[in-house]
C-alpha cells in the first residue's frame, strides 16, 4: 500500500523514469532490427521514439499511425506501450479502493518481470522499491 501511494504521489516522476525505460527499450530494437537487416522499420522506431512516452491522447493525429506501425514490428515495444498505458490507467482508477488496487499494481509488476523486455523489468523492479 505505501508503494501504490508514492507512485501515485509520484506519478509524473514515474513516468519520466518511465519514458526513459521506454528510450532504451526503443534503443534496443532499433539495434535488434538493425542486425536483422529490416531497415525500414528500425527507421520507422527511430522517427517515433520522442513520441513512445506520450499517452495515446496526447498523440499528435499524423503521428499515430507511424506510432502504430512501428508497435506492429516491435513487440517488445508494443509490450512497454501497452504496460505504459495501464500503468497511468491503475492511478486513474478512482473507484477502486486501496486492496485492489495494490492487488492490481503487483499484477503489472509480476507481468512487467515477465515480458522478457529488460528495461521494462529493471522498471518495475525499481518500482516495486518506491516507498
Amino acid at each position: 500500500a505505501q508503494t501504490l501511494q508514492a507512485v501515485i504521489a509520484h506519478r509524473y516522476d514515474v513516468l519520466a523514469k518511465y519514458a526513459k525505460s521506454m528510450k532504451a527499450t526503443a534503443k534496443a530494437e532499433v539495434a535488434s532490427m538493425r542486425s536483422r537487416g529490416h531497415e525500414q522499420p528500425a527507421a520507422g522506431v527511430v522517427a517515433i521514439r520522442k513520441w513512445l512516452h506520450l499517452d495515446v491522447k496526447a498523440l499528435p493525429v499524423e503521428r499515430r499511425e507511424q506510432v502504430q506501425l512501428a508497435l506492429e514490428h516491435s513487440p517488445a515495444l508494443k509490450t512497454t506501450w501497452s504496460m505504459r498505458q495501464e500503468l497511468t490507467h491503475l492511478w486513474e482508477r478512482s473507484t477502486l479502493n486501496t486492496e485492489q488496487m495494490v492487488g492490481q499494481l503487483k499484477d503489472w509488476c509480476e507481468r512487467a518481470e515477465k515480458s522478457g523486455v529488460e528495461p521494462l523489468k529493471d522498471f518495475s523492479l525499481r518500482l516495486r522499491s518506491y516507498a
